[in-house]
């Protein structure tokens, strides 16, 4: 197990859900009474899932609300291990193995696995799941880039790419694509299915839904091992509610930042109160669509970049001393691959360059509009207004105002709409995340492989990023075995970023934990752990859950 250097939050998280009310304190509470460490209970709060659960379990639909901890109840054929450079390793495979060409991958599975109605995965299984995103692009929510699956023999099944895809195997780890059974999906309208009574190959499966909390069922026939906890009760609360229920003893797990928490709660009782930071990568990043004007335009991008006040934005969000470099790359994940000019470099502020930027650019700033060549344009900023992102909006579009002279409206959506928006790129700018699995997974969203033209559906790629250069270079870290060549091709996708800018990162991306662990013990710590206490990273939940411990008093 890697010993790492501790990263534990001083501040809050910036996504907060909306607010609960007395409704969500009732549900921690009668969680807690109604199971507790007594009847080898744990109670997950989960902050950003709205006031109450929808009992949607289809992972590949496209519907935007889904029911809570999906994750634990199915599985993918492989995990990405955060803590080992975010490396993929197999999960329900036995062994992922390239050809020599790196078109065709052998999946080894498992022999031991079944799901939670008793039935043996098998490889007919894997190869119907992994099809799932070949029948309809609108099943494709991982950005799958494979084109056939085929089954070898019972246990083995090939993965084939048109060209080599060395990296791409972090495709088999997403979350979003597990491996489902065909027996019961087979057939379903999957666009329209809810699927309300999972079957899956993980550690839990669905013992009660309500909308106010839904119980998972540790499994006694797990492949993984076994639990000593019987029962997982996930309720919907707050970043507020949840701090309550917490010192209360209420919640034993959650995910949210709380600014001075090491204070009003580590303090409180350093033997059972944790508050854990894990570097998931990646960042939240301002994204440009460099498909129209004004945003095609390479000076105009950087102005703006060069006038993100990202210190006042991870104040305001409560995460100081979390501003992202300019690469998207962040260094407690990949410190030995970043280049040294832009290794643990803080991005400031820089009026007079931006300024020079916005001259290069050919654009005039007229009553705070854009003008060139006759046309004026009024840009939008948009953002997602359910986690209270509206903060961090106004402080840049403030910043732009201020010293660029242009305004920029911040238009806040929820979550499904902006996802809708971004992905048919009908924005000007618009925040998201960046992240994947390693160097090429960061990466891989610029390849123009992923364009789609203005109004059509992009998985990835939002800002229709188009540029042979960087096509050049992700060919390289996806289709070579050859490290230095992939080592020299993540460099030139770093300039890139850095110098292009086809996005901007604003600040890195953490896993916020907390935990109450007065009922179960065996918790990681972010300075000694192989998998993140994170719900959403699926095997690394069960892999948290498979090793705690009921406490003795």
């Amino acid at each position: 197990m890697p010993t790492r250097r501790v990263f534990l939050a001083r501040t809050a998280a910036a996504a907060v859900a909306i607010p609960l009310g007395a409704t969500a304190c009732t549900a921690g509470t009668g969680a807690s009474g109604a199971g507790g460490a007594s009847a080898r209970a744990l109670v997950f709060g989960k902050t950003d899932g709205g006031t109450t659960f929808v009992r949607n379990f289809n992972v590949f639909g496209p519907a935007v609300q889904k029911a809570p901890s999906i994750e634990l109840i199915y599985e993918p054929l492989a995990r990405i291990d955060f803590s080992d450079g975010a490396k993929v390793k197999p999960w329900l495979a036995k062994s992922l193995e390239f050809d020599e060409t790196g078109t065709t991958l052998t999946v080894k599975l498992r022999d031991d696995v079944t799901f939670s109605d008793g039935k043996p995965m098998t490889a007919d299984d894997v190869v119907f799941s992994l099809s799932i995103p070949l029948r309809d692009a609108s099943f494709n929510t991982g950005g799958t880039t494979y084109d056939r699956v085929a089954k070898k023999d019972a246990t083995t099944v090939t993965v084939h790419w048109a060209k080599a895809a060395f990296s791409e195997l972090n495709q088999l780890a997403n979350v979003l694509l597990p491996v489902v059974p065909k027996h019961i999906w087979e057939g379903k309208d999957l666009k329209t299915w809810t699927n309300p009574d999972p079957v899956g190959t993980g550690g839990f499966a669905l013992e009660r839904f309500a909308a106010q909390q839904v119980t998972l069922r540790a499994r006694d026939d797990y492949w993984g091992g076994d639990f000593a906890l019987k029962q997982l009760k996930v309720i919907p609360t707050s970043g507020d509610s949840i701090r309550a229920q917490l010192l209360r003893g209420d919640v034993d797990w959650a995910l949210s930042g709380w600014n001075g928490g090491e204070q009003e709660y580590v303090a409180k009782d350093p033997k059972h109160h944790m508050y854990q930071r894990y570097a998931t990568g990646g960042a939240y990043s301002l994204f440009f669509n460099t498909a129209q004007a004004p945003f095609d335009n390479v000076h105009l991008r950087r102005a703006l970049a060069m006038t993100i006040p990202r210190k006042d934005i991870v104040a305001t969000l409560q995460r100081p001393g979390t501003e992202a470099g300019p690469t998207g790359l962040v260094d407690q994940v990949y410190g030995n691959e970043i280049l040294p000019e832009y290794r643990n470099k803080v991005q400031r502020v820089d009026a007079a360059a931006a300024q020079k930027e916005l001259t290069l650019s050919g654009f005039e700033v007229k009553d705070g509009k854009l003008v060139k060549d006759g046309k004026s344009y009024t840009p939008k900023l948009s953002f997602n207004q359910d986690y209270g992102w509206d903060a961090y909006a106004n402080i840049m579009t403030r910043s732009w105002q201020k010293h660029l002279g242009i305004k920029v409206k911040s238009v806040g959506a929820p979550s499904a709409n902006l996802l809708d928006q971004q992905q048919r790129a009908d924005f000007d700018l618009t925040i998201s995340t960046t992240g994947g699995a390693g160097v090429a997974g960061l990466y891989s969203a610029l390849s123009s492989v992923a364009y789609r033209p203005l109004g059509e559906t992009a998985v990835t790629n939002y800002g229709r990023w188009k540029d042979k250069t960087t096509d050049t270079a992700i060919r390289a870290l996806q289709g070579s075995n050859d490290p230095a060549e992939t080592k020299s091709a993540g460099e030139a996708m770093q300039k890139i970023v850095a110098e292009q800018v086809p996005f901007s990162p604003i600040y890195a991306s953490y896993w916020f934990v907390l935990i109450n662990s007065e009922h179960w013990t065996g918790w990681p710590t972010p300075d000694h752990y192989s998998y993140v206490p994170f719900p959403g990273a699926g095997p690394d939940a069960t892999l948290t859950l498979l090793k705690l411990k009921q406490a003795t008093k």
